[in-house]
């Protein structure tokens, strides 16, 4: 029997269509890594540094501005993911079946390549982070040491990878509680109008808004969820709405620890204000950044495999592990990408 000719701009049929998968539901398959992701590096390492620039007045507008443009993503996103069975590849799948292969390729290449550099990202936030306790640290080879070392969890379950992420979750919220108790509310040191010192407005919304593209972590197990019509718009917007609300609260509590020189140039703020200081902080700290560079690799080799079953990248890089279910060629040659980032220099680059 032969197969019915495709009309054009429709993708071919492929493995992505059927539904697959680990059966993921919606806490742990969308709100888990989309939340955490969202809270990681920039919330810790760089949001005084952001209050410092801009004052109150300033952080909360870049707050404002980008959360919009996530919360734009995060409508269309549910909005879509309701009228179609999402299936591998997240936001690639999605724009590939809605606009077309030759629109859904242009655009899913460069968003492999942003999440496999997020790896990238999240490394450097932890290695610099480990500065604070060993000031001699090689940052760029701890980076790379961090880069394969998730890579490695990744490939072993996601579900597992997918696990570590509670406990971490907790210590989040436990050093964000910490921040909070331990700062003395009687006024604010810092004004609502920044001095801008360091960098212009666009300088620091530039450095402030990867904290928020992880609304795209969630989205990219979208073959692995249960019901992905009912756990993604579910997930994404609580993430989101969970991020706006702690980073709209963050210049306010900041803004009541430390003057604007000390904001801008004391990465050890964190741990010398909030109650019980570093036991509290750096544990928060440390998985806020783990989760976000977890999450980040778990998505990448998706976009990567669904690229590769809609034929717009090597048939190869689709294959799964018999053992594990994973892309693993997808998952090293994304590991790979993030290694070779590693060459940037810094997590502000």
């Amino acid at each position: 029997m032969s197969t019915p000719p495709s009309t054009p701009g429709t993708p071919p049929a492929s493995p992505s269509e059927a539904p697959q998968g680990l059966g993921l539901g919606m806490f742990l398959g969308v709100y888990t890594p989309t939340v955490l992701t969202i809270l990681g590096v920039i919330l810790y390492l760089r949001m005084g540094w952001v209050v410092g620039n801009a004052g109150i007045g300033g952080a909360l507008l870049i707050v404002l501005l980008a959360n919009s443009i996530t919360a734009i993503t995060a409508f269309s996103l549910s909005a879509l993911s309701t009228n179609m069975r999402v299936g591998v590849g997240g936001a690639y799948y999605i724009i590939s079946r809605s606009l077309g292969l030759e629109l859904g390729g242009a655009l899913g290449i460069p968003l492999y390549l942003s999440q496999a550099l997020s790896v990238t990202l999240y490394a450097y936030g932890l290695a610099e982070s480990l500065r604070l306790i060993w000031p001699g640290v090689p940052v760029q080879l701890m980076a790379a040491v961090i880069v394969v070392l998730v890579v490695f969890v990744a490939s072993r379950s996601t579900v597992l990878a997918l696990k570590m992420q509670l406990p971490i979750m907790a210590f989040i919220f436990l050093s964000l509680a910490a921040l909070v108790f331990g700062i003395d509310f009687e006024g604010p040191r810092i004004a609502l109008q920044g001095e801008w010192p360091d960098a212009s407005f666009w300088q620091v919304f530039a450095v402030f808004f990867p904290a928020v593209t992880g609304v795209l972590a969630g989205v990219g197990l979208s073959g692995d969820l249960k019901d992905p019509g009912r756990s993604i718009p579910m997930g994404v917007g609580l993430a989101v709405f969970t991020g706006f609300v702690v980073y709209m609260a963050a210049p306010w509590v900041l803004g009541f620890a430390a003057n604007a020189d000390g904001l801008r140039n004391n990465e050890l703020l964190w741990t010398q204000v909030a109650m019980g200081g570093a036991w509290f902080v750096m544990p928060g700290l440390w998985g806020a950044i783990l989760s976000s560079a977890i999450g980040s690799i778990l998505g990448a080799p998706r976009t990567l495999q669904a690229l590769a079953m809609d034929r717009l990248a090597p048939k190869a890089l689709g294959e799964l592990d018999e053992k594990t279910g994973e892309p693993m060629v997808a998952l090293r040659i994304s590991g790979g990408v993030a290694l070779l980032a590693v060459a940037l220099g810094d997590l502000n680059a």
